[in-house]
């Protein structure tokens, strides 16, 4: 599974897909298609262009919050919040194959995410981030140590965590040490999308 994940950012189709392609431009290898509060006929326009262009350029694609898209237009699978649809019913419209992310924010959550199974976590926040409304807790980097301890105490596999929230370049080497597989960032790869490789570097 790929360490880097893009999350798009934009406030029109226009902006959200030129971010798009900026991004694949520049190598990555996953991105998910993110757009709150967009009008629905928009956002299914933008998952259907954002899944051509990543299958052009081998890339991953997931649709946030929404299993009927990305059944849909055959994404490569969901990123579900914790007040989204079920992950067992994600599952079950999707099939075995696709992959699904699940928000976490607690040890409980992320306990509840292990049982459920969903295939990668979502924790977060790292850090105060103006693109997520209504943020949960922010967790810092003493919050994702005390979960991974609470899982090695527990003799529990570690499973994929990525780091979400306000992540950039500068945590890599501080959220590989506490044992985070990969971030899923948004702003500074929007900002700046040749950092990528930068990224790509640090997390070999």
């Amino acid at each position: 599974m790929e360490k880097l994940q893009y999350i798009s950012q934009g406030f029109t189709r226009e902006d959200q897909e030129l971010n798009i392609r900026k991004a694949l431009d520049n190598g990555i290898k996953w991105i998910q298609v993110r757009w709150k509060n967009a009008p629905q006929s928009e956002f299914v326009k933008l998952c259907e262009i954002s899944k051509r262009l990543c299958s052009d350029n081998h890339t991953v694609c997931i649709i946030n919050d929404d299993v009927q898209i990305a059944k849909k237009i055959d994404a490569d699978g969901v990123h579900l919040g914790l007040k989204d649809v079920s992950i067992d019913i994600a599952r079950y419209i999707l099939g075995e194959s696709k992959i699904i992310g699940g928000t976490a924010n607690t040890i409980s959550d992320v306990l509840q995410r292990m049982n459920e199974p969903c295939d990668y976590i979502g924790l977060g926040p790292l850090r105060f981030t103006s693109t997520k409304e209504q943020l949960s807790p922010i967790l810092g980097f003493e919050g994702y140590q005390k979960i991974i301890q609470n899982l090695k105490e527990k003799s529990l596999e570690i499973p994929k965590i990525f780091a979400i929230g306000g992540v950039i370049l500068n945590d890599i080497e501080l959220l590989q040490q506490i044992g985070i597989h990969g971030v899923a960032v948004s702003g500074q790869i929007t900002h700046q999308p040749s950092i990528i490789n930068e990224f790509k570097t640090a997390m070999q």
